[in-house]
């Protein structure tokens, strides 16, 4: 069945979860990285016994939303003149920017080399170097799934299908429906913060919330990830 929306006041907030009812005995609240939150309720349930159970669990909720925040990414706006310094993989690089027959965007010997044939403003210069990060993300980001499915594989799992666009909110998100989405601006952070934030995702096909049993598997799954997240804040700030 698919999923029914609805929204309840909370304080001075609304709150819009999803609604899936299913042959099950009781009702369950879950809230993903993304924002979502998802009722799995049994059939025939009460529309108003949903909504006061979202109330009774407001604290919680309000409180697993919060905790999702902190992977909001903090990089600092650029202005995308000459001489300015960008990140990629952990690594500074300078802004060069010179006029060409062809506009292309180039890391040459620590420098990332932007060629424009016309208009050398701010967007022209971010448009390039915004495409060059796509592609590398593509690349690197397959690589880093890559390294890390393997642990997941063995557990049987369906493996997601991997997507890649540009979040405000976050560094990555594993959907109801399996997909894990990682930010295009990650490709900013070290290989090692981005192996963590795809195992943490990837953990989420287990435990969709932040219980023990989350933690336990991420420490038994990755442990130095406490010291990588702590460098993925660091670097990116």
């Amino acid at each position: 069945m698919r999923p029914i929306a609805h929204s309840i006041s909370y304080g001075n907030r609304r709150v819009h979860f999803n609604v899936v009812y299913a042959a099950r005995k009781t009702l369950q609240i879950e809230v993903y990285p993304d924002g979502q939150i998802l009722v799995k309720a049994p059939a025939g349930t009460r529309p108003e016994e949903i909504e006061k159970r979202i109330l009774r669990r407001g604290r919680w909720i309000k409180k697993q939303l919060d905790y999702f925040r902190q992977f909001e990414p903090r990089t600092p706006p650029r202005k995308y003149i000459g001489g300015e310094t960008h990140l990629y993989l952990g690594r500074q690089y300078r802004l060069k920017i010179l006029r060409a027959e062809e506009c292309s965007a180039k890391l040459i010997r620590g420098y990332f080399l932007i060629s424009l044939n016309g208009s050398t403003s701010k967007q022209a210069v971010r448009v390039l170097l915004d495409q060059w990060y796509a592609e590398k993300a593509e690349q690197h980001f397959q690589e880093s799934f890559n390294r890390c499915w393997p642990q997941f594989q063995r557990k049987n799992l369906a493996q997601p299908e991997l997507k890649i666009r540009k979040m405000k909110t976050r560094w990555g998100s594993l959907s109801p429906l399996g997909r894990l989405t990682l930010n295009v601006d990650l490709i900013r952070a070290p290989k090692e913060c981005i192996d963590y934030v795809i195992t943490h995702e990837l953990c989420h096909l287990l435990h969709h919330d932040h219980s023990p049993a989350f933690y336990k598997l991420l420490d038994q799954t990755m442990p130095d990830w406490k010291k990588r997240k702590h460098k993925l804040e660091l670097s990116l700030v």
